[in-house]
């Protein structure tokens, strides 16, 4: 096979993405690259011809010897010569089939791809692609992610953060907590990203998905049909055009779109956190790396900056994929040149999770730097507690007395208490509701932002533990 410089490459994913990513770039190659592409479709070829063996006229004797073979001959077939054959064809399954037809034994060559037609071949080897490159190449990549957001949700549980809303302080809570949220977000993801790629379906309907041709094979081309897409491990799909309905590979991209959202949302929390006004986190930064060609301080955080960048190209792909649902009357080949770019897009999204597991395994947390926001924040993240307290305590007019007060503080530049204290029946109120829900000192919670934190800490343990278990199920699932 013709020998490529990687940099002659088109695609970046193909060049530097394929360097920094070489080992998933492989691993996906298996499945998704043009060879696997061939390959795939002869799977699906010689399931047919193995199922199609016992219908056959003159066999019965050497049936069962003759279909033994069959199954390594889509290792023996390179994909260069079924190329060079659609050359002289001008059609992709008819050279596959007629390079398939020089291999096989000659009492079975004219079995060769009798009963489908192409689609029946290339929408079954692409689900069945699919299905592979996820589950065991993605998929497994996405658990090594949740592991390591279940790791750092556990590890910080009760690191406490000052929260924010519209980029303004808010009230506070814990790093591990703010974890957590893309612990259960990303799970969540995971778990549908594994049961629709489970759900993806082949077919061997025919030319218009009514069985026309295998009909003339067997009284039950339904049982045939189902038999060769068992062998493959896959279920018919319930009612096919001469395409396989487009929603069950649709539902499983925009799934993982969905994940690619997650996880890019996560990059730019981190990477926020990372501006030098905040510095609460920070990425892995090795002796070597250099983060700006001319001011040698730098400490860019690229890596998360990477991954919604990456999030950026693939993300309105989906909108092709959408497009491909329409295909007129039977089948149209408008979705033909549009659906091979899909492979991009899982490739471009695994490479996306590769990096974010990166950039978790190495990040550094600055617990002092969070304390010392947090304190720097003022008290007047109180105010919120302070509202509650009062209300609870029946005062109607609550949030506009806290209110007030807080403008005060601008004002004179004192603190929440100092201010709260000035009004007697104020500070009485919430000083005695305090005392009664948590039995907490009014001077000495007031002077202790991290003291209000909901359950901030107990909430992250309680999410780490169930995705941890989730994990374990998972892996188990995939085997």
């Amino acid at each position: 096979m013709e020998k490529k410089n990687i940099f002659l490459n088109l695609s970046p994913l193909d060049h530097r993405y394929y360097l920094s990513n070489r080992e998933v770039h492989e691993a996906l190659g298996t499945y998704l690259s043009e060879e696997a592409a061939v390959r795939y479709c002869l799977k699906v070829e010689i399931a047919l011809l193995k199922a199609l063996i016992p219908y056959a006229q003159n066999l019965d004797a050497d049936g069962k010897k003759l279909s033994s073979g069959l199954d390594k001959l889509s290792d023996t077939i390179d994909p260069e010569e079924v190329y060079k054959e659609e050359a002289k064809t001008q059609h992709n399954i008819r050279a596959l089939v007629n390079v398939l037809k020089t291999k096989v034994p000659a009492q079975i060559k004219h079995l060769v791809h009798v009963g489908a037609t192409s689609v029946d071949i290339l929408d079954t080897a692409f689900s069945l692609r699919i299905k592979h490159a996820v589950r065991r190449v993605l998929l497994p990549l996405l658990l090594d992610l949740e592991t390591e957001l279940v790791r750092l949700c556990k590890q910080e549980a009760e690191t406490i953060q000052v929260g924010r809303t519209h980029g303004q302080h808010a009230v506070p809570l814990t790093f591990g907590y703010a974890v957590a949220e893309y612990v259960s977000r990303l799970g969540k993801s995971i778990e549908r990203i594994e049961l629709k790629s489970r759900n993806l379906k082949g077919k061997l309907a025919g030319a218009v998905g009514a069985y026309n041709a295998a009909s003339m094979i067997t009284a039950d081309p339904e049982k045939l049909e189902a038999a060769v897409l068992s062998s493959l491990g896959l279920e018919p799909s319930e009612h096919s055009t001469q395409l396989v309905e487009p929603e069950y590979v649709l539902e499983l991209m925009l799934e993982i779109n969905t994940a690619f959202g997650i996880i890019a949302n996560l990059a730019d929390d981190l990477r926020h956190l990372q501006r030098s006004e905040l510095a609460e986190v920070r990425e892995h930064f090795s002796k070597r790396q250099v983060g700006s060609s001319t001011m040698p301080q730098k400490r860019n955080p690229w890596n998360s900056e990477h991954v919604k960048s990456l999030w950026k190209a693939f993300m309105p792909r989906v909108i092709t994929m959408f497009m491909d649902q329409i295909s007129e009357h039977q089948r149209d080949l408008s979705n033909s040149a549009s659906q091979r770019f899909i492979v991009d897009f899982i490739a471009g999204f695994s490479f996306a999770v590769k990096r974010m597991i990166k950039i978790c395994s190495g990040l550094a947390v600055d617990r002092e730097r969070m304390k010392q926001n947090l304190s720097g924040a003022g008290d007047t993240v109180l105010a919120e507690a302070a509202y509650i307290l009062l209300a609870m305590g029946g005062e109607a007019d609550a949030h506009e007395v806290i209110r007030r007060v807080t403008l005060e503080c601008e004002k004179t530049e004192k603190s929440l208490v100092q201010v709260l204290k000035n009004d007697g029946k104020t500070w009485n109120t919430i000083s005695l509701q305090l005392k009664k829900v948590m039995n907490a000192d009014p001077e000495n919670f007031f002077s202790h932002p991290e003291l209000y934190q909901g359950v901030a800490a107990k909430k992250a343990k309680k999410i780490a533990e169930k995705y941890e278990q989730k994990i374990k199920q998972l892996q188990e699932a995939l085997g």
